[in-house]
């Protein structure tokens, strides 16, 4: 148990995945969906699923801005996305016309032009809870909308109060986050596990992520995507801790019990949103973080994928972050579900933001 906290401890932020859509996604067609609906921009919070380098600027040890981080990203360019290439958020960007990335709020070279396609305010390590965030001195969601409040004067700036209160109107609110709630803080730390079971604390973050909300429905926002945590349990360096991986054969088994709370929290999640269509007058879509790894995992020949145990950096099984820093990879990163012990490849962000995009289409 000390060995899993101390391990546990060093987990900084993991991301998300969903399964591949039935058939190709008419990019066209959705461009001109979105256009009819208005659809301005897209704002983000959370975690490293959607942290694009805020990091960066942080005192923090939860940075992804060096080799072999950014290999496929444009120019190889390590930026502080915890993947090999771009991220979810930036595929959904793309696709719906705005740009190629979405940069972070911090990053120094952000013009003010940019604000106008949207801008992350993640920051890799984060939850619902402040005190995961703090525990790693990252941005919890406070801070984020602080950041946000910021933005909106940027913008009223840049387009007048009117036009900007229009473009938050219709922009695209996107929050990805709950896994270091589980795997940083409540199984490492001593504080939230004696305060709560494990069904209160996941109730308890529900509680913060209403309240988070509407913090952002009061400032504007009517239209959010809310991403599920995925598998906890199918993370290889969870498996490479709790022992999955001791005897060939066994490394495929992901861990039950993680799983168990991962599934019963995206389901609460779930449900919640469905409320808020009626109290706050918002309009929301869920994606399923939980089912993509799994598919992958049981499934990964639907994918093109052949390594669903080991991520692509180092071993695969224990190197993440700065344990990663300057390590070989593996040869071909669209063969993996896992870029490293904790976050998805690019390729697995574009499935994902691909299913974030069918929810789109049929919610907000």
């Amino acid at each position: 148990m000390a060995m899993m906290r101390v391990a546990m401890l060093m987990i900084l932020s993991t991301a998300v995945t969903v399964p591949l859509l039935s058939r190709a996604l008419d990019i066209h067609q959705l461009r001109q969906l979105l256009a009819l609906k208005n659809v301005t921009c897209m704002l983000v919070f959370g975690d490293s699923s959607v942290d694009p380098g805020n990091n960066n600027r942080l005192a923090t040890q939860a940075k992804g801005n060096f080799p072999p981080y950014g290999k496929d990203f444009f120019n190889g360019r390590p930026t502080g996305r915890f993947t090999n290439g771009r991220l979810a958020t930036d595929f959904i960007a793309e696709s719906i016309g705005y740009t190629s990335s979405i940069p972070g709020f911090l990053d120094p070279n952000v013009k003010k032009a940019d604000l106008l396609y949207g801008v992350s305010f993640a920051s890799a390590g984060s939850g619902y809870d402040d005190l995961t965030a703090n525990l790693s001195n990252v941005l919890p969601v406070s801070k984020q909308l602080e950041y946000f409040r910021h933005y909106k004067i940027h913008l009223r700036e840049l387009v007048g109060e009117k036009k900007a209160e229009e473009i938050i109107r219709n922009a695209l609110f996107v929050m990805s986050m709950g896994t270091n709630d589980f795997l940083q803080n409540y199984y490492t730390e001593p504080i939230r596990s004696k305060q709560f079971s494990v069904e209160e604390y996941q109730n308890y973050l529900i509680s913060c992520m209403l309240r988070d909300i509407k913090v952002m429905n009061s400032l504007g926002a009517t239209r959010l995507v809310v991403v599920g945590v995925p598998p906890l349990g199918c993370m290889p360096l969870v498996k490479t801790i709790m022992g999955e991986n001791k005897c060939v054969g066994t490394y495929n088994k992901c861990v039950g019990t993680y799983n168990k709370v991962a599934f019963s929290f995206s389901s609460k999640i779930k449900g919640k949103l469905a409320t808020l269509k009626a109290s706050l007058r918002m309009k929301t879509a869920f994606v399923d973080a939980y089912g993509v790894i799994e598919s992958a995992i049981n499934s990964p020949q639907r994918y093109g994928i052949v390594e669903t145990s080991k991520g692509c950096c180092g071993t695969g099984t224990i190197e993440y972050g700065d344990t990663c820093r300057g390590l070989r990879t593996c040869n071909d990163p669209t063969k993996y579900v896992f870029w490293d012990a904790v976050h998805p490849t690019e390729k697995m962000y574009k499935i994902l933001a691909e299913e974030a995009l069918k929810s789109l289409i049929g919610n907000v």
